[in-house]
């Protein structure tokens, strides 16, 4: 069995880092990628497992040394996967990555033999509209961009090679265990 880049993707909300969790703790053979970010760290989060967080000016200077697989910037903070992370762990692992859409098709783009899209939707625009208002770590205006950015983001579902929507998370969980089977046995 070949390794592979498994790229996790889907709105804010919708369950994507929980269902990470998940798929590591039944895989033993997956490991995660950790993203760098200039955001701040959330309430729980732990450097080097959560994100590793950097200022813009050390994103910005690993950016022009071609350090990052993907990056993008979302709501003024920028998020990137190290690829040196992401090529060192391919040779005995398969490799998850939880990013967003830019970032999947930019891997798929670098690393198309590799890489796998996986898109996470919701069950309905109301369930991810509740999830998000509950979180309450964002402001009024902030929750209607991100709302905006979810839009966009379920639009470019059909550019991936799978779309699984979580409305159980044992079952999505199933689903993309298979999935990842699959792919891992395919010959290239």
């Amino acid at each position: 069995m070949r390794n592979v880049l498994i790229v996790i993707s889907g709105p804010s909300g919708v369950g994507k880092g929980t269902l990470v969790d998940l798929l590591l703790q039944e895989d033993k053979s997956l490991v995660k990628s950790v993203s760098c970010t200039t955001r701040a760290p959330r309430e729980g989060e732990t450097e080097g497992v959560s994100y590793y967080f950097i200022t813009q000016q050390e994103f910005r200077a690993r950016i022009a040394e071609n350090d990052f697989l993907e990056y993008d910037e979302h709501f003024g903070n920028y998020y990137g996967t190290p690829r040196s992370f992401v090529e060192r762990q391919l040779r005995t692992h398969s490799v998850i990555l939880e990013i967003d859409v830019v970032g999947a098709l930019n891997a798929k783009r670098l690393m198309p033999r590799q890489t796998t899209l996986i898109m996470v939707t919701p069950p309905s625009q109301e369930a991810l509209e509740a999830r998000l208002a509950g979180r309450g770590s964002e402001s009024e205006e902030e929750r209607a961009a991100r709302l905006r950015r979810v839009r966009y983001e379920l639009e470019q579902a059909p550019l991936y090679d799978y779309v699984v929507v979580n409305d159980d998370l044992q079952r999505t969980k199933n689903e993309i265990l298979q999935i990842i089977r699959k792919e891992k046995e395919k010959t290239v």
